[in-house]
């Protein structure tokens, strides 16, 4: 049975939130008087080097971050004790996982950053029989994915797989609801969450279960003894699209509290532990790649294998996009690419069993030369053997090292989008942004998942013109949300893309948040400058 009531447990004594609060009503508290603290009752330390704190400032978006302390707790009462004093004593806190998020939702903006690298238990569990595994957050997706493979003999897996699993933390994957290859809802981490257990930013806790807790006319009600505290939640309407654009809502004002953490870019607490549902893992992948002669013909292909899968792409492991200018960036391209054709198209399809494979090869290559897309025969690549996998994926993963390159010799960055448009309106967005982009000359080059209508593109300006290529960025989200889009598919908000929010959502949505915000963390220290701008 599902409440709108969320009950609240203590991680602490009575004894020791009082003294964290005595310590924040003093005048003017230093960092150093609440390391000393933390030092002497909960032998935390706490680093106040600025060299080492710098090391934990920043992720992998860029931006320039600051901090004046750095705190690696291992367990959830340390966790609860560094959040408590930092919320009576009014310092900011920023959460940092594997920080490889490109949006600076890690990156800290003063205060003390949290790191999560040594909250490694619970120790990874797979419940077979419940499809089921209980993992810790400070561990690397990767590693939690194969140690279900080990733990379940292969029978199960956990299908989450972003291109960051090698360096991205659970914590961070559930913070900013990570997505990999497969297309639709089942390809994002929200899907597979289950329970969690989570620390609101004073330090208490609550233990949920998918279900559990609903909040009921846009709000929850938090209970902590004989007190009961309101927990607006955001209602504004959200596409029913792919979408990692700021924290879930529910326009009918019913919505699980799993469904509101998973994504919230750590605006209302810390996760310190998760059960998260696995599937069983397919027998064998038919792996295909094979290129068109232009965006026209990859667009005609997508409507007819949208018709041939009743509507359904999340029947495949993956369909991937490789788009304008591409090929001019890609390693291994001619091996790859048929030839002028200058498109191409990445398939995996999931089999029940190994011995389907050779009746699946048949049938998707008549699919694919049936089709009327312009796609030859020469063209089509299996992708059956481990050199020509390994080519391919070094080929996939050299695109944006090499633009990369290319914009550090011009002395600029590229500026990157990650927007999602309804399928309808994929072929009108997609000619709107290669024609401005033509207009005033920018170099760029598309790339993305094409299942979910999510492209990438990612502009390499000059010196001369980077400031036309923030224009057109803007330009760009603006027309996506035009068209019923978001701005983000996968990478989230962070600071990079608050205007994004604003943009995509308008004032109204943005005011929603802040209040969901303000009811746990009213001086907006937790995270702060993710989403929106206190």
């Amino acid at each position: 049975m599902s409440s709108p009531v969320i009950q609240l447990t203590d991680v602490l004594t009575a004894d020791e939130y009082r003294t964290l609060d005595e310590l924040g009503r003093q005048a003017a508290v230093s960092l150093a008087a609440v390391a000393a603290l933390l030092a002497d009752k909960f032998g935390l330390q706490v680093t106040l080097d600025p060299d080492i704190v710098a090391g934990f400032a920043t992720d992998s978006s860029n931006l320039p971050g600051h901090a004046e302390a750095l705190c690696r707790p291992a367990s959830e009462r340390e966790c609860a004790a560094v959040m408590r004093a930092c919320q009576a004593a009014k310092i900011p806190l920023t959460i940092a996982a594997g920080r490889s998020n490109l949006t600076g939702s890690a990156t800290a903006e003063g205060g003390l950053v949290l790191s999560l690298d040594r909250m490694t238990t619970p120790a990874v569990a797979v419940d077979r029989e419940k499809r089921t595994v209980t993992v810790p957050v400070g561990m690397v997706l990767e590693d939690m994915r194969n140690l279900v493979l080990e733990q379940s003999n292969g029978e199960l897996y956990y299908p989450v797989d972003p291109t960051s699993r090698a360096d991205a933390w659970i914590g961070g994957t559930i913070a900013c609801n990570a997505s990999g290859f497969i297309p639709g809802e089942i390809g994002a981490t929200r899907e597979w969450v289950e329970e969690l257990s989570f620390l609101l930013p004073d330090g208490r806790k609550i233990q949920a279960r998918r279900g559990q807790y609903l909040s009921r006319n846009g709000l929850f009600q938090l209970q902590h003894g004989d007190r009961m505290t309101a927990w607006p939640v955001p209602t504004y309407p959200r596409p029913a699209i792919k979408n990692a654009s700021g924290p879930f809502s529910a326009a009918d004002g019913s919505l699980d509290f799993i469904d509101l953490v998973v994504g919230s870019e750590g605006l209302f607490g810390l996760v310190t532990a998760a059960v998260l549902r696995l599937a069983p893992r397919p027998a064998a992948y038919l792996d295909l790649f094979f290129s068109l002669p232009g965006e026209k013909e990859a667009l005609q292909f997508q409507d007819y294998l949208y018709r041939h899968l009743e509507g359904d792409f999340g029947r495949l492991a993956a369909l991937e996009y490789f788009g304008v200018n591409c090929r001019r960036y890609m390693d291994h391209e001619n091996r790859l690419f048929h030839g002028d054709n200058q498109v191409a198209i990445y398939i995996q399809v999931p089999l029940a069993a190994a011995s389907e494979l050779e009746t699946a090869v048949e049938e998707w290559f008549n699919l694919l030369l049936n089709s009327d897309c312009g796609i030859e025969a020469e063209a089509v690549i299996l992708l059956d053997n481990e050199p020509m996998r390994r080519t391919f994926m070094e080929a996939r993963h050299s695109m944006p090292a090499n633009a990369l390159e290319l914009v550090q010799q011009r002395g600029t960055y590229t500026i990157m989008t990650d927007t999602v448009v309804p399928q309808d309106q994929f072929p009108a967005f997609l000619e709107y942004v290669h024609q401005i982009l033509a207009a005033d000359g920018i170099d760029y080059l598309s790339f993305g998942h094409f299942g979910d209508s999510h492209l990438h593109f990612t502009l390499l300006p000059e010196k001369s013109n980077l400031e036309r290529a923030t224009a057109l960025y803007d330009r760009i989200i603006a027309k996506s949300a035009e068209l019923g889009g978001v701005y983000s598919g996968e990478h989230g908000t962070g600071k990079r893309k608050r205007k994004d929010f604003r943009r995509c959502f308008n004032q109204e949505a943005l005011e929603q948040v802040r209040r969901c915000k303000a009811a746990v963390d009213p001086d907006f220290l937790l995270n702060r400058g993710n989403v929106f701008q206190p």
